[in-house]
């Protein structure tokens, strides 16, 4: 039997070219992140050979978190390298440097992961960089990677390594957008927060104006000193306020 390398890398550009059209409705969507970088972490999957399981890392300060996977199995990859600080996904964030490694060739050098990989049967893993520029109410450089394991020792040459660092614009991207959507939703929840906060303060100033005969600003200052009083945001004493009128008059 002939093998045709060069129709066999064409196959695997065919691949990937077909994966990243799937994901162009991600980078114009409003989604959660973890629906965002689940959708990157299956396409993925489908677009690499040998590609069993795909996680995204966020690494933020000490913390690090999958943001996104093919399967919920590869979490217990995943979390090893947190709890113990080591691993491929972590070095690969850490040093900012593509870790493409034989599981049994560094089980010394990750113990804990390597263990872990045992349990599952995987071999192979390929992790690439990723970093994601802070934006926003958020200015902090968020990084972090994009974990492929494999359950075939020989998997990922540099080749899939090249193909996969497109994967890794994706991912980006697809945070960057998840992050920004969630920032308007929050700037739109608090804008909402404030308005109702604002027509209850107003309304508890009518009620002591109505029962106690004080002016617009005496009503205001009335609430202002029970809420530094007694340690208690102004609106929750506003609300306590509006709440005694529907209390029963006793004799």
């Amino acid at each position: 039997m002939t093998t045709d390398p060069q129709g066999e890398v064409l196959g695997r550009l065919s691949a990937t070219s077909e994966a990243l059209r799937s994901l162009k409705g991600v980078f114009a969507s409003e989604e959660p992140l973890d629906d965002v970088t689940g959708r990157v972490a299956a396409t993925a999957a489908r677009a690499i050979r040998h590609a069993d399981g795909v996680s995204i890392t966020v690494v933020r300060g000490e913390n690090a978190e999958t943001r996104g996977h093919n399967d919920e199995w590869v979490l217990s990859l995943d979390r090893p390298q947190y709890v113990s600080g080591r691993g491929p996904c972590l070095a690969a964030a850490e040093h900012q440097q593509s870790i493409r490694a034989d599981i049994r060739a560094d089980e010394n050098r990750w113990p804990e992961f390597a263990e872990a990989a045992q349990q599952s049967g995987v071999h192979a893993v390929l992790s690439l960089p990723l970093t994601i520029d802070g934006s926003h109410s958020d200015r902090n450089e968020l990084v972090g990677s994009l974990n492929v394991y494999s359950y075939t020792a020989s998997a990922f040459d540099p080749f899939d390594e090249a193909l996969m660092h497109l994967f890794t614009v994706a991912a980006e991207q697809a945070i960057v957008n998840a992050r920004r959507w969630q920032f308007s939703r929050d700037i739109v929840a608090q804008l909402e927060q404030a308005l109702v906060s604002r027509t209850n303060i107003d309304q508890a100033k009518g009620v002591l104006r109505a029962l106690h005969g004080y002016s617009a600003d005496e009503a205001f200052a009335e609430l202002v000193k029970q809420s530094q009083r007694r340690n208690v945001k102004l609106h929750d004493v506003a609300l306590e306020v509006l709440a005694s009128l529907d209390k029963p008059v006793t004799n």
